[in-house]
């Protein structure tokens, strides 16, 4: 390695742990060029993983207990490098958080595991080897209010049953939504990528929700159609922290919304929702605030 490259390598892996992920744009930022780049994957120094991405290599040992040259990324470890590395404004939401919250019991994710992320996130993305489709929606939802999103260490081998070594020195934090926030960010989805009866079994198990924190993504939260849910559904299953949240503070809109076919119009909420899902006749509405 000449001289000049020296002083651009050793502050870039600086700022990588082994194992981690950063893309040619990122490299472009330190002064490292395309034609050092091409060098540095030849000596060693990085690994390809798909055009314009690279992984900081691991250890012989790491590799043999985690990974190997040819193997995908870990979605856990593309997210921290995608946020803490690369610094994106994007952060695992809706039914991934809730998986990560301890309620993936409750979700059918099938053959390949759909992960759920929130913002702004690098084209290749969706290029990734692997068995994990990422699916991107925006925040505006939240009208890009950050509220609900938080940071929390998990080791990585405590994570999708990975029984390596942690590979991050730095501890770093995900940023996930929390469970209050995830659950409308989930509602949100409903009914096209999203089932009834699936976010029915998740809310029975929403027992210890915050309702002042309720109350804060309620009132942040920018979708009609998701206010409305939340309140079919938090009547149905009339947890304690329901009797805590003043529905006259929250912004409910007005007039019937079309929301499924073959539907009928909630008498409370005035949102179209499955039989299954209308109040019995002792009326789940007798829970408002």
């Amino acid at each position: 390695m000449s001289h000049q490259r020296t002083p651009r390598l050793k502050p870039m892996l600086e700022r990588v742990p082994p194992g981690f992920l950063v893309d040619a744009a990122w490299l472009k930022r330190f002064g490292v060029d395309p034609k050092s780049i091409h060098n540095y994957a030849e000596r060693g120094w990085l690994e390809r993983v798909v055009r314009g991405v690279y992984r900081r290599p691991l250890s012989r040992a790491d590799h043999s207990a985690r990974l190997n040259r040819n193997s995908a990324p870990d979605w856990q470890l593309v997210l921290l490098s995608i946020q803490s590395v690369m610094e994106h404004e994007v952060h695992l939401g809706g039914l991934s958080a809730l998986t990560f919250h301890g309620f993936s019991h409750y979700l059918s994710l099938g053959n390949k595991e759909r992960v759920y992320l929130y913002g702004e996130v690098p084209s290749w993305l969706a290029r990734l080897p692997g068995e994990t489709e990422f699916i991107v929606r925006s925040t505006n939802l939240f009208a890009d209010d950050p509220v609900g999103i938080e940071n929390v260490e998990r080791p990585l081998e405590n994570m999708s049953g990975n029984t390596g070594p942690t590979i991050s020195p730095w501890h770093w934090p995900l940023k996930v939504s929390s469970p209050e926030r995830a659950i409308l960010e989930a509602l949100d989805e409903l009914p096209s990528h999203a089932g009834f009866d699936n976010l029915d079994m998740i809310f029975q198990g929403l027992a210890n929700l915050r309702p002042k924190h309720l109350m804060t993504l309620l009132r942040a939260c920018q979708s009609i159609k998701v206010k409305r849910l939340f309140f079919v559904f938090a009547d149905r299953h009339a947890h304690a922290w329901l009797k805590y949240l003043d529905k006259s503070e929250i912004d409910l809109g007005s007039g019937p919304r079309a929301l499924i076919k073959e539907g009928k119009i909630h008498p409370i909420y005035r949102i179209s929702v499955p039989t299954a899902f209308m109040p019995s006749e002792q009326g789940e509405g007798s829970h408002n605030a």
